[in-house]
């Protein structure tokens, strides 16, 4: 008896692995979907701007700081919001993020000034978008010790390439309703669809995957953020991404504007118009790149993969530069430049989970996430302030050159050997 009871316990033992295993994809999925639920507010809102200028008679520049706003609070809340989810648990905050998410479109539709629209698109959707974001990125890479950077690389592209699904649906619905009726019904179907999602998320127990990566070592010790804030490894890291996020937001934010200084957007490349075709191919590259990247860090080492992503961007970037008369490579280039850049959104979460610990990962990385929004601060309105007062983009380049290629330098220089010596500790 006592031996069948002893193998019963056995078996229930070797099972537990294989069953949290098995939970874990169906979690990485449900965080797939949340993401996705949450990516058009950014992804679509250029196919938005027309019409809302219309319909509230204001100029552009007034309408963009919704975007501002949305970008910003996204950001910024970060830490607070990871700590309420480590707090009280992932289901309730994305389930609430991502209501807030989808609501912010029902409200906007309501909206009759740009007052009404910075608190409704910009503050709820902002709020409601960074919630689900740091919330997902931070439950993945305590569900995956193992495949840490392939993980928050998957739900990352889930927020870079979700918008793909929605894009061609969301133009066809605002020329066939309009404006309100698109807003009030995709923003719907938005909180539904990432409602549902987020109600099997659960906090992972007893993950025992076969092979954990040599950066996802058991033995880090698990650090609060005003522990983590101390270290100075910390600060490089965050020093590292607001470099990487100014360069690739610089690009995000100004591609309409100096293609067209370029001469580059009338131009016809394989029989489509240059700038749709390079934002199209961008998309894809930008999401792609996240998982993939992510995967590579797994087995060949974060600031390794770091040194090569970061240093193909810069590249990348200079060869933009110097070939910018040439049609066809700026679209070309231009896919290459957004795979070196978007995999920052894998990495640098993964390497921080690596460093300090899984069990304040949330609130760890809302910490780090802040850097996301400085650089859309240095690569949007300053690098335009750059490129107005210089009259040439040659020198908005050039600082996205060095900081990509700096970045690089201080992920295989710096901060691989800082850390080494932080995990021997």
């Amino acid at each position: 008896m006592n031996t069948r009871i002893q193998t019963m316990h056995d078996n229930a033992a070797a099972s537990a692995p294989a069953a949290a295993t098995h939970n874990r994809w169906l979690q990485l999925g449900l965080g797939l979907l949340c993401m996705m639920a949450i990516s058009s507010p950014q992804y679509v809102w250029t196919l938005l701007t027309k019409p809302l200028s219309a319909k509230l008679g204001v100029p552009l520049p007034e309408l963009q700081v919704t975007f501002s706003l949305l970008i910003i609070l996204q950001t910024f809340f970060s830490p607070f919001q990871g700590k309420l989810i480590d707090r009280f648990g992932p289901r309730i905050l994305i389930s609430l993020g991502t209501v807030m998410s989808g609501l912010s479109w029902v409200l906007a539709s309501m909206a009759t000034s740009t007052t009404m629209l910075y608190l409704t698109y910009g503050l709820v959707g902002g709020l409601g978008t960074g919630i689900v974001y740091v919330g997902v990125v931070g439950l993945m890479v305590r569900w995956f010790p193992d495949r840490r950077g392939f993980a928050a690389g998957a739900v990352a592209a889930g927020y870079g390439m979700g918008a793909i699904v929605t894009t061609f649906p969301i133009s066809a619905s605002l020329a066939a309703h309009g404006i309100d009726a698109t807003l009030w019904i995709y923003g719907i179907a938005f909180a539904i669809v990432g409602f549902v999602a987020s109600q099997g998320l659960r906090v992972p127990r007893d993950v025992a995957p076969a092979k954990v990566s040599a950066d996802a070592t058991s033995s880090v010790p698990n650090l609060r953020p005003s522990q983590m804030i101390k270290s100075p490894l910390f600060w490089l890291m965050f020093a590292m991404m607001t470099m990487m996020s100014t360069s690739g937001l610089m690009v995000t934010s100004q591609m309409a504007t100096f293609a067209a200084d370029f001469g580059i957007t009338k131009v016809i490349v394989f029989g489509m118009a240059a700038l749709p075709l390079a934002l199209t191919i961008d998309r894809f590259t930008n999401g792609l790149t996240r998982p993939l990247f992510g995967w590579v860090s797994d087995h060949f080492g974060r600031e390794n993969t770091m040194f090569v992503a970061f240093a193909l961007e810069g590249v990348a970037m200079a060869l933009w530069l110097l070939t910018r008369d040439n049609a066809v490579l700026f679209v070309l280039l231009s896919g290459v430049v957004f795979f070196g850049w978007g995999e920052i959104f894998s990495l640098f979460p993964s390497t921080l989970t690596d460093t300090f610990g899984t069990r304040h990962a949330t609130e760890n990385y809302g910490w780090l996430y802040i850097s996301q929004g400085i650089g859309s601060i240095f690569g949007g309105p300053l690098a335009a302030l750059l490129h107005q007062h210089a009259g040439s983009w040659v020198p908005v380049f050039s600082v996205a050159i060095m900081l990509d290629i700096g970045t690089a330098a201080l992920a295989l220089f710096v901060l691989k050997p800082m850390r080494a010596r932080h995990l021997k500790k």
